[in-house]
């Protein structure tokens, strides 16, 4: 009778109203899934550079034909990234992420498996359409994984990423190519990608906010690919070809200019654009994807004349170089960490300046080098470095970000994304280029001492020679030998000259930018400003 009466009594609204759903509950996940994914894109960028030799003899290919391999994954990257935020529309979030995740973990896979050249160039290329989703969209879904007053924690993760990827790359990449084969820097891909593909599958969700286009900007898509892939590569072959001295080149830079101004004025003019230049009226976001470009040439750029550096001249092995390079990546992962946590109290007004006189101290420091440093001489400069670095991201995409309305963060970040990637592409071109320049007048200039009949230079080659024979090399051969070793000095000498300009150049690229900081409105991020969320 008790149990029938227990069942009787009607049930009100708080018993049967279900527990509400916290829509945060799994942002932690999202942004390791979608950051191991960023991760991954950025690894690829730079890893296969120290596979190349190992490449060409297992593929039979010259030098020329297998930087394709680097090329066209970069073309097919900067392509896709600015149309991430009207691909994520049409297909919804979670789905176009989760597609490009399962292509280019595929991608992958057939890279490794590639016996030919050409089947590896075209498998790059699938592999980087599907990498140029997991930046962009990457970063406009941790916006709104978090709460307001925490999305910096989300955006210092991906930032570590960001930052700690290309540094990687090349160290991660000597160690598996040493320790296995070439096709492995791709098969290491395939786990890690389908962890990420079923973390992103299992929490994101589609935004409310997502707009799907009802058409679709052919002429938009075709313009793009024409204007960014020209432009990229010309700069991924203009140092090797002489820049404008090859009418290859010079016809690249037309097409490109051409294809970008149509691309404006088509984008400027319909109704539903692949890329939605409007957004660009925010003088906040303005501001910060120039700042971004900067930002890139200034990284990229450091990032490519460092490991050179470590191993010409002092002959480090990929392996040693990444163990020297790690403690600065390890200091920007803590400053994130901590800027991100403050976000909300910090102006980037003043982080980025801070952080980029911190970068520009850094340089100075590494420019004083010399050919007897050793990994001690770049502890503190790199320590410097990342601290700096740690300081300008978080804020600066914060800030960048914070008059935009969320059903324009996609296409903002795509642009922020699209700038530093260019930026970094543009400063990789212009280092190789000074560093041949740079090292050539260093030598010429350090040559014109070097005479016949100076005392000095004479009481050198003397030196040299007496110990070349008490390491048993013949008395009349020593002379000789003795000019050899002093003109590879010589060299030496003229490299870190040029390397020491390279250092300081980076930084004062970024100082530069500085005055773009102007711009912003406000150096708060969307929390503080009280955007809805």
């Amino acid at each position: 009778m008790s149990s029938i009466a227990l069942r009787e009594i009607p049930l009100g609204p708080a018993a049967t109203a279900a527990p509400a759903v916290d829509p945060y509950a799994h942002k932690y996940i999202i942004a390791i899934a979608v950051t191991l994914a960023a991760v991954l894109e950025l690894i690829d960028t730079s890893i296969v550079n120290v596979a190349i030799p190992h490449m060409m003899g297992n593929l039979g290919a010259t030098l020329d034909e297998i930087s394709w391999v680097s090329t066209g994954y970069i073309i097919a990257n900067v392509i896709v990234i600015p149309m991430s935020g009207w691909l994520s529309g049409y297909f919804g979030r979670k789905r176009y992420l989760t597609g490009s995740i399962i292509l280019f973990v595929c991608a992958s896979f057939f890279c490794g498996a590639a016996r030919s050249l050409d089947a590896l160039v075209a498998w790059r290329v699938v592999q980087g359409l599907g990498g140029g989703a997991l930046l962009s969209t990457a970063q406009a879904t941790l916006f709104e994984a978090f709460p307001p007053a925490e999305v910096g924690i989300g955006q210092a993760m991906f930032g570590v990423g960001v930052m700690v990827g290309p540094t990687i790359g090349p160290t991660l990449g000597g160690y598996i190519v040493d320790s296995y084969s070439w096709p492995w820097i791709f098969y290491i891909n395939v786990p890690l990608g389908i962890l990420a593909a079923f973390l992103v599958f299992g929490y994101v969700r589609d935004t409310k906010f997502q707009v799907r286009a009802k058409t679709v900007d052919v002429g938009g898509i075709l313009l793009l690919a024409v204007a960014v892939g020209s432009l990229q590569w010309m700069l991924e072959r203009g140092e090797r070809l002489d820049w404008f001295q090859s009418k290859f080149i010079t016809t690249l830079a037309v097409t490109s200019a051409v294809s970008l101004i149509l691309l404006i004025w088509r984008e400027l003019t319909i109704d539903e654009p692949i890329i939605n230049l409007r957004v660009l009226k925010s003088r906040q976001l303005t501001a910060g994807v120039l700042f971004a470009g900067a930002l890139g040439l200034a990284l990229y750029g450091s990032i490519f004349v460092l490991p050179i550096f470590l191993q010409q001249l002092h002959g480090f092995t990929a392996w040693q170089t990444g163990k020297v390079i790690l403690p600065g990546a390890i200091a920007s992962a803590f400053t994130m960490a901590f800027v991100g946590r403050n976000a909300a109290r910090l102006d980037a007004r003043y982080t980025v300046v801070a952080g980029s006189f911190l970068f520009l101290g850094a340089m100075a420091l590494l420019a004083h080098l010399s050919l007897d440093a050793g990994a001690g001489d770049l502890f503190w400069p790199l320590i410097l470095r990342g601290v700096g670095l740690g300081l300008i991201f978080v804020p600066l995409t914060n800030a960048a970000m914070a008059d935009l309305s969320f059903e324009d963060l996609a296409q903002g970040t795509g642009m922020f994304n699209l700038t530093r990637q260019l930026g970094g592409s543009l400063g990789i071109a212009i280092m190789a280029t000074l560093l041949t320049r740079f090292t050539k007048v260093a030598r010429a200039l350090l040559s014109e001492h070097v005479v016949a009949g100076n005392v000095d230079v004479q009481h050198r080659l003397d030196m040299i020679a007496r110990g070349l024979v008490a390491h048993g090399v013949s008395p009349y051969l020593a002379p000789q030998q003795a000019l050899a070793v002093l003109d590879m000095q010589i060299g030496g000498q003229a490299s870190v000259l040029a390397f020491s300009k390279l250092y300081l150049l980076s930084g004062i690229i970024l100082v530069a930018a500085l005055p773009l900081m102007l711009l912003f409105r406000t150096g708060k991020g969307r929390a503080a400003m009280g955007m809805p969320h």
